[in-house]
């Protein structure tokens, strides 16, 4: 919705392949963009087709990254832009990072689903060197940051009970009174404001880089 209002293109077109994540895109975004069911290895175009290319939060949870990043430059004209962006698990997502924090301290086994272990891609110089080495010029990579704000500790807590994605996931395999705990353990880390409020700041790590010829 941002890129069909800032920068008006003559077409915009979405690879997803969540049957629930299109329908909701198809309903939010009506006819102004086309989505199509597909993944990041198989885009469903032709080469040089589009002018750019963008992958959003997704680069660190596909199997092969150079695998992804390869198509999509194949799609992608001579003088055409590759970007991605990713959050920054290691540090700059501060949500995510006090909430690994918090659980390694209680659960040191679980410090393998951290997503700054497991996604390392998602550092600075790694994103930057995997465009690189794909062949792009010019690569530049960027931070993108804003301030998360919530209202409440429960406000903050809330995200976790969806059970997707890692943290998610975690929190839903837990049994009381673990649960509890981690959620007790982290209401006293968190940086309350004198109105129960919490600011905390969300960084993700921005890439581009242009396809040669």
């Amino acid at each position: 919705a941002a890129i069909v209002d800032r920068c008006e293109p003559a077409q915009m077109i979405g690879v997803e392949p969540s049957d629930g994540f299109r329908r909701t895109a198809r309903q939010k975004l009506e006819n102004r963009v086309t989505v199509h069911a597909g993944n990041a290895t198989a885009l469903p175009f032709g080469d040089k087709s589009v002018d750019v290319t963008v992958s959003a939060l997704m680069l660190n949870f596909a199997p092969e990254p150079s695998a992804a990043l390869r198509e999509m430059i194949r799609v992608t004209i001579p003088g055409g832009t590759v970007g991605a962006y990713v959050w920054d698990y290691a540090g700059g997502m501060e949500m995510i990072r006090l909430f690994w924090d918090t659980v390694v301290a209680l659960d040191p086994q679980a410090a393998h689903l951290d997503e700054a272990v497991r996604f390392p891609l998602c550092r600075r110089e790694l994103l930057g060197q995997l465009f690189t080495r794909a062949g792009l010029s010019s690569v530049e990579v960027v931070p993108l940051e804003v301030t998360t704000h919530f209202a409440s500790f429960d406000d903050y807590w809330q995200p976790f009970l969806g059970g997707q994605g890692p943290a998610p996931t975690y929190v839903s395999s837990l049994v009381e009174p673990a649960r509890t705990h981690l959620q007790e353990r982290l209401r006293d880390r968190l940086p309350c404001g004198a109105d129960g409020s919490i600011q905390l700041t969300a960084r993700a790590w921005a890439v581009r880089g242009t396809v040669p010829g």
